[in-house]
This record gives structure tokens, sequence and C-alpha cells, in this order.
């Protein structure tokens, strides 16, 4: 779910850059980033809750999200992806003393407050 935020984020970012809005464009790029940003933000934190949980208290895993998609109506799985499962709280790789989860969750924070920024700096301007 977060690498798909991502997408959208970026995605987002690149269409506004070739579209080159004006004012008005601009700040809804800039709030549809924002939105993305949030998004992603909002499963990472869930993420690094689902990690830093007691071992006896990690929920059970479910089956991966392939399994899901062929055999349970969208809703349900919308709901497990984020619910997560056991497998979300294994912590196999750390760079900097951060793990994946809370990189992501750093990243997602820079671009939220950089939608910010650019829809600021949009409203702030002075042409149409």
């Amino acid at each position: 779910m977060q690498r798909a935020f991502f997408y959208a984020v970026g995605a987002v970012f690149l269409v506004a850059a070739l579209h080159a809005p004006g004012r008005a464009g601009q700040i809804v790029y800039s709030l549809l980033g924002l939105l993305a940003a949030l998004g992603g933000g909002g499963v990472a934190v869930r993420h690094v809750w689902l990690q830093h949980l007691p071992p006896d208290q990690v929920p059970a895993c479910g089956p991966d999200l392939f399994f899901m998609l062929e055999n349970f109506p969208l809703g349900r799985t919308l709901q497990k992806l984020f619910e997560g499962s056991g497998q979300c709280a294994e912590v196999k790789w750390r760079f900097l003393g951060l793990s994946i989860p809370e990189w992501s969750l750093a990243c997602f924070s820079a671009l939220a407050a950089y939608a910010v920024w650019l829809m600021l700096r949009a409203a702030r301007r002075k042409d149409a």
C-alpha cells in the first residue's frame, strides 16, 4: 500500500510538472499530492505501530494480496490491507536505525510538507 501511495504522489507531481498549470491548478495538484502523501503516511504509521507491538500482541499472519484479490470482495481485501498482519511486524532490514516503514513515514512527511509549501506559494501568487 505504501508503494501505491508513493506512485500516486509521484504521478500527481509529474502530471503537474508536465501540465504547468496556473495558480488554481497548482493549488489543486498540491492538494491532490498532499492527500496522497497523507494517505501513505497513514499506512506507514500503522505499519510502524505494528512493528513496535510486543510479540504477544502482533496479529496473526493473513493471506497475501494476490490471494485476497482473487478470493475476497474488494471491501474485505481493503479492510485486511489496512488492518495489517503479523508479517508486517517483522523488521528484516534497517538503515541508520530506521526500518523501511519508518523511512517511508519520513519521506511521506517530507512530501506532504512540500505539497503544503507548493500550495501556499501558489496561493500567494498575485497573477491568476
